[in-house]
């Protein structure tokens, strides 16, 4: 579905995608299936977004960002892409940004331009991101820094991989699990 009040200029919208009103979508950015592109979202051309995104409303996603399937990005968060932004002055290639799959990018964070978050990791709202976040990581902060660990299923641990009940996890496969 995309919205009547939309401004959508790509071909390359996949299958289930709800666009919303006052959405730009310039004709180079590239997007999954089963999205979901709130309101007030201006999507760049040099942009690829993966399957079953979500994008709450206020995000301007810019040219050199790529986010991955399953990615939660929250409202108003700010990516960048240009480390040195001058009025009509462009860099010959923009900065790559990546947020890889599973990631989740609370309200009002920013994201400096070339960093990668990191597989099932977890940013707070309003933390500003410097560097790049490991898979399955915690960051809060200005600047952000690491504060524990989440698994699969969102589960928050703490440096010492417990969670708040104060059971212990180890990593074993591809995901934290509770140790029995």
């Amino acid at each position: 579905m995309i919205h009547p009040l939309a401004d959508v200029h790509s071909e390359n919208i996949g299958k289930d995608t709800d666009i919303w009103q006052f959405v730009v979508v310039l004709k180079g950015a590239r997007i999954g299936n089963y999205c979901n592109i709130n309101c007030h979202t201006f999507i760049e051309n040099d942009v690829v977004i993966g399957n079953y995104v979500t994008i709450k409303a206020g995000v301007y996603v810019w040219d050199g960002i790529t986010i991955e399937d399953n990615v939660f990005v929250g409202p108003n968060v700010t990516f960048t892409n240009d480390l040195v932004p001058r009025s009509k002055v462009y860099p010959e290639k923009f900065l790559k940004t990546i947020i890889k799959e599973s990631a989740s990018i609370g309200a009002n964070a920013t994201i400096i331009a070339g960093v990668t978050i990191g597989k099932y990791s977890m940013i707070g709202a309003g933390s500003v991101v410097t560097k790049d976040v490991p898979d399955f990581t915690l960051w809060y902060g200005n600047p952000a820094e690491k504060k524990g660990y989440v698994t699969k299923k969102g589960v928050l641990l703490d440096s010492e991989f417990r969670d708040k009940e104060g059971n212990y996890y180890i990593f074993e496969g591809n995901d934290y699990l509770l140790k029995k």
